[in-house]
């Protein structure tokens, strides 16, 4: 095999594998004489077909197996021999016209990652703001929670529902020309009157409403509803009113925190206080993440690969459009956006400088990810799938390292961030928690243009003239998806006291207006990815690289 470089342009290379037509039939003679004992063949006893015979059979499929072997070998030699570091997986393609008793002639087309210059992380310095966890905080989840979990009683007879009561109904949704639209049919809806959980008005109009009324109210569906056809349009309700409840007294004592499945209040007490701090301490991390990676960042500028950068746009940019798609006017939400294309297009280069940054700290520090760590984040990738393709996802991991890196890279670089914490002159500074998150999104992290990867750590990513959107700390919320922070929030579903509702909710969320109802305190909130709370996530993360290309006979 002959190797001949065409191109060595900045970050660029271009290589020709010219492999030898005898160099391809050497591999399929060794093919046919390794499978000849094991082809069946009628007329033949097993194991006796001739080789001809297996050749003229098989010949062609193992000529092209041999020549896609033959290359591979071929790229796997020209990177260990010219000591290359691929930046993304090699674009390969057969020249001219191949054909059989041909040499053929590969391009092999790639970019190699730059050499990093020792990054600077001495003298780093950082503040730590932290929030104490106040009685009255705790105090305000327990009655939250209390809340939640209150029951409810039947009224006396002829009680009117008020402002905190439950009504139990069914009812027909139709548009202004007296249509029934879809998902605006549903039975035994319970709704607390509000509680905001329905759309504008709906709730107002509950109120005096006895066990048997039947009534028709009238409300105007939001501009962003869900639903486009009913979006900013007018719709009457047919109600049949079928239940009226008051909510029962919830005393917050250990009989209370028993019902929770906990020993006692005290226990809830500090659960409930472990979850605060967790939050808290989460804040705290993200100001501290992305102070540090505005200091690496001014501190280092090197060229980065194209490809890299192109690959880390294209995911910024996809969700971006697809978080546009929500706006109440997605046209006009997709101008402005791509009014704003040249701006991700800077984060996107951020991002891979700073996660080269981090990777080359990591390596250069002895900071690794151990096989217990992986075998973990294996088996908790593990569980998205079904139970019967999670053993070939499992696999697939193990035999693709560009698979086990995609995994591997968030953790690591959350253990480089804990690194370099340990290295910074760290001062401590108490505020309050409205305080640390307006640090957080303050115009300065938007107007540096920096911070790491994925799309949960897009805050200080947006452009300047961007504000992004405060992100939730509930329990039961993802972190938010700050790349595309302009997008409304997709409203969540309240919680349900009966199954049939779930149904009652109309077209998808269009009825439920309210925040999304907390999860008992009894149940820990699922843990968040290392890096989600932390601003920004390493851009050396490595993409998934293309398939590739099968050579073409």
């Amino acid at each position: 095999m002959q190797t001949v470089e065409t191109l060595n342009e900045g970050l660029k290379r271009a290589y020709t594998l010219t492999i030898t037509a005898a160099d391809i039939e050497s591999k399929v003679d060794a093919e046919v004489k390794r499978v000849a004992p094991q082809v069946r063949m009628p007329g033949f006893r097993p194991g006796k077909v001739p080789v001809n015979l297996v050749r003229k059979m098989h010949g062609e499929a193992m000529a092209q197996d041999a020549l896609n072997n033959a290359i591979q070998e071929g790229i796997q030699k020209l990177i260990s021999d010219n000591k290359i570091r691929p930046a993304m997986q090699p674009s390969v393609s057969l020249e001219g016209d191949y054909g059989p008793g041909k040499d053929a002639e590969i391009k092999v087309e790639l970019e190699v990652l730059p050499d990093v210059p020792t990054p600077s992380i001495e003298g780093l310095k950082l503040e730590r703001l932290t929030v104490p966890v106040a009685d009255e905080q705790v105090n305000e989840q327990l009655e939250q929670l209390a809340s939640n979990q209150k029951g409810w009683n039947d009224a006396e007879e002829g009680h009117a529902a008020a402002e905190g009561d439950q009504v139990t109904m069914d009812f027909v949704g139709k548009t202004a020309d007296g249509v029934a639209f879809e998902g605006g049919t549903g039975t035994d809806m319970a709704v607390e009157i509000g509680s905001g959980r329905l759309i504008p008005g709906f709730e107002d109009q509950l109120v005096g409403v006895k066990v048997g009324d039947e009534k028709t109210i009238e409300v105007t569906f939001p501009e962003d509803y869900g639903s486009k056809d009913l979006a900013g349009k007018p719709a009457t309700f047919e109600l049949k009113i079928t239940k009226v409840q008051t909510a029962g007294e919830t005393v917050i004592d250990d009989a209370f925190a028993k019902q929770l499945g906990l020993q006692d209040l005290e226990q809830l007490t500090g659960l409930l206080k472990g979850q605060i701090e967790q939050q808290l301490n989460g804040l705290t991390r993200t100001y501290m993440k992305r102070k540090l990676l505005d200091q690496l960042a001014a501190g280092h500028d090197f060229p980065v690969p194209p490809s890299m950068v192109e690959a880390e746009f294209d995911q910024i940019w996809h969700q971006l459009q697809h978080e546009t798609e929500h706006e109440a006017d997605p046209a006009a939400a997709k101008a402005e956006l791509e009014n704003e294309r040249e701006d991700y297009r800077k984060i996107a280069e951020r991002r891979v400088r700073l996660g080269l940054l981090l990777s080359e700290i990591g390596t250069a520090n002895g900071v690794e990810v151990s096989q217990q760590e992986m075998g973990r984040l294996i088996q908790q990738a593990a569980q998205q799938y079904s139970p019967q393709d999670r053993q070939r996802f499992m696999q697939y991991v193990q035999q693709e390292p560009m698979a086990a890196a995609q995994l591997r890279a968030p953790l690591f670089e959350d253990k480089v961030v804990d690194f370099l914490f340990d290295k910074a002159e760290i001062t401590d500074r108490e505020v309050t928690r409205e305080e640390l998150e307006a640090a957080i999104e303050s115009e300065d992290g938007f107007a540096s243009g920096t911070h790491v990867h994925d799309h949960d750590h897009d805050h200080d990513h947006k452009p300047a003239k961007k504000k992004a959107k405060k992100a939730e700390a509930s329990e039961d919320a993802p972190a938010t998806d700050e790349a595309a922070a302009e997008a409304p929030a997709k409203k969540s579903k309240a919680k349900k006291t009966e199954a049939a509702d779930v149904e009652a909710a109309a077209p998808g969320d269009e009825l439920v207006e309210a925040e999304p109802v907390k999860k008992a305190a009894t149940k820990k909130a699922p843990a968040k990815k290392a890096e989600a709370a932390e601003g920004e996530e390493a851009a050396v993360k490595p993409k998934k690289a293309p398939a590739k290309k099968k050579a073409e006979g």
